[in-house]
């Protein structure tokens, strides 16, 4: 509650607020360093290739501005607890009071950079369901005043004497240095790591960087064009550099996933579950089982061949654009029978293990592979005009996507009982989609032309805090009449139940 909506900053909660605390004494540094970062790059290449102009240090001043900012966010900013709420004081002149109930607190995150762990401090952030920010975010605190905050939020403003009897925590997941290597072998980390070195790289140069393409093309094609190479030798050659090229990103991607991972734990405490990783830097974000709203359990061709998948949450959380410290990960890479025993564990009525899976018709295939059949044709014809008939081997991609396209309609199903409702996509890459009833906020049955001509529709099964990337819960081609027995069939018990989340 903010104002003008909420309270007056002048007035006092009604419950009594206890001992109002700052920021660390060193929060300005952490949050002046976050507000530099986009200036990062301008300011290395004004020094590097700065032409020693003095107009060239006016962007300094805009640097002292951002200094004295932070210096003012310490001395105005306070934090405290009013029972079962936390009461945050912000602003001089113009002030607002914040008063946040524990209960609405769906996500605490914390996260410690290097430099946070040198100082032993940790930002916190406390998330919410609905909005596009925070409830709270507080740079910086003492670790154990961040604990003690996380604390708080689990027993919703409980002292310690209340809390006294709360379980001890149980580790339901934890990666090995080998898992992790898993990890960044199925993961594309590597291209992260490359694409950003390359934007830092042509943001700093852009001149550098076409100078560089420019001399490894003509020494590459020198090379070439010196020692004559025949078809087979051009052929190997390149499968080489593909190879080698392929090698490097699994690298990258490996060291990458060993610094966000090391040390993963995914950990229970009553009903919240908490995830800690990170070499340098250090993230521990906690959720209540009972914010999860749907589930994604996904298996790549790289995951089969290591017998290997992954599961991943949706919490009915406010994340802002590329924020990733919500809980998301139960298990970033884990065994079969792991992933399982975990949704077992975490939903013990769903049954995860006994679905009654019930196949789609197969003979939708070819709906499957329409829409490739356009983007093959265009890329034939701009290969024709541009090769001539050798163009036209672009057609070959058709019969691959027709299997493909088979394949995965004989995968496709679903299952529902009295507490979930799943569905299971995908050859290639597969995954299976499903939520707990009581999570489901709305149904859809929607019938295209192409779903009336066959006498199908589509179930849309919609649930809070979908994430971008996560695959829509819908069941497709499912015959018409199916579709309205499962949709008065659901209806009837969301009707019956209240929405939980």
């Amino acid at each position: 509650m903010t104002t003008p909506d909420g309270p007056s900053p002048d007035a006092a909660p009604d419950a009594t607020v206890a001992a109002e605390r700052r920021l660390h004494p060193m929060s300005w540094l952490f949050v002046l360093v976050q507000q530099l970062k986009q200036f990062v790059l301008p300011l290395v290449a004004l020094l590097v290739f700065g032409r020693g102009d003095r107009n060239e240090l006016w962007p300094l001043i805009g640097v002292a501005v951002l200094v004295v900012l932070s210096l003012w966010q310490y001395f105005t900013y306070r934090y405290g607890v009013a029972g079962d709420r936390l009461v945050v004081r912000s602003g001089l002149f113009e002030r607002s009071l914040r008063v946040i109930p524990f209960a609405r607190i769906h996500n605490v995150a914390l996260q410690q950079s290097a430099l946070h762990r040198v100082f032993g401090v940790a930002e916190v952030r406390l998330e919410s369901a609905g909005g596009s920010k925070p409830e709270a975010q507080m740079r910086v605190l003492k670790l154990e005043d961040a604990l003690a905050l996380e604390a708080l939020v689990r027993h919703r403003g409980a002292t310690a004497a209340t809390s006294a009897n709360e379980p001890e925590s149980t580790t339901l997941l934890a990666l090995p240095f080998g898992e992790i290597v898993r990890l960044g072998l199925v993961s594309n980390r590597g291209l992260v790591v490359v694409a950003a070195a390359f934007a830092a790289i042509v943001q700093i140069s852009q001149r550098a960087v076409m100078d560089t393409f420019r001399s490894v093309g003509k020494w590459l094609f020198g090379f070439v064009g010196e020692h004559h190479f025949g078809l087979m030798q051009y052929v190997v050659s390149a499968l080489a550099l593909v190879l080698f090229a392929i090698l490097v990103l699994r690298g990258f991607s490996i060291l990458l996933a060993l610094l966000q991972y090391h040390g993963f734990r995914l950990s229970e405490i009553g009903r919240r579950l908490t995830v800690e990783r990170g070499l340098l830097a250090r993230w521990r974000t906690s959720a209540s089982r009972r914010r999860i709203q749907a589930w994604t359990l996904h298996e790549g061709t790289l995951h089969r061949l290591l017998k290997r998948r992954s599961l991943d949450v949706d919490t009915a959380v406010a994340e802002e654009h590329q924020q990733q410290r919500a809980l998301r990960e139960l298990a970033p890479i884990a065994t079969p029978a792991a992933c399982d025993a975990l949704i077992e564990h975490l939903l013990p009525r769903a049954g995860w293990t006994q679905l009654d899976w019930r196949a789609l018709p197969a003979s939708n295939w070819w709906r499957l592979v329409l829409p490739t059949i356009p983007v093959v044709i265009a890329i034939t014809i701009a290969a024709s005009w541009r090769f001539g008939a050798w163009g036209l081997l672009a057609l070959a991609w058709l019969p691959w996507a027709a299997f493909a396209a088979h394949r995965r309609a004989q995968r496709m199903a679903y299952a529902a009982n009295a507490e979930i409702v799943a569905v299971r996509e995908g050859w290639w890459t597969r995954h299976w989609r499903f939520a707990e009833l009581d999570k489901l906020q709305a149904l859809q049955l929607t019938r295209s032309p192409l779903d009336r001509r066959c006498g199908t529709a589509t179930l849309h099964l919609d649930t809070s805090g979908a994430g971008a990337l996560s695959p829509p819960l819908r069941v497709r081609f499912l015959p018409h009449e199916d579709a309205l027995a499962l949709y008065a069939s659901l209806s009837r018990t969301l009707a019956r139940r209240p929405l939980r989340w």
